[in-house]
């Protein structure tokens, strides 16, 4: 049950990524129409159509038709910024106080209390018979 819901959950996240409104889909026969007058007037195939109206010409062929605005996937909704600046004209002065660092004297000696020269016999290199 687990896995449905991960699986219901991304793909929820995946098509809200798309930014595909209900307003897109109500224009979809709009864009088929319009592809349609291309591919008549023009003798231009879909995808020629989609890279003329959404690719890298799309500004080359932008004002030659009036319906290009009733087109759907035309919106930019991700370049809205919803921010709030609070501007202050108060002059914040921080006061960095440098402290010397005084030695504080040890006063105790640490004698570990094995020694690395007596080597158990577990850790010795095995011998030949």
């Amino acid at each position: 049950m687990s896995k449905i819901v991960a699986i219901l959950f991304s793909s929820l996240i995946l098509v809200q990524s798309l930014n595909i409104s209900f307003e897109d889909v109500s224009k979809l026969s709009v864009l088929m129409e319009h592809a349609e007058y291309h591919e008549k007037a023009y003798g231009d195939t879909f995808l020629d159509f989609l890279g003329e109206h959404y690719g890298n010409s799309k500004f080359q062929h932008g004002s030659d038709h009036e319906e290009h605005q009733d087109l759907p996937f035309k919106h930019s909704h991700q370049t809205c910024v919803h921010a709030n600046a609070a501007f202050t004209f108060q002059v914040v002065k921080f006061n960095l106080e440098y402290t010397t660092f005084t030695e504080i004297p040890f006063n105790f000696f640490y004698k570990e209390s094995t020694s690395l020269f007596e080597k158990p016999s577990v850790f010795q290199p095995p011998r030949l018979a």
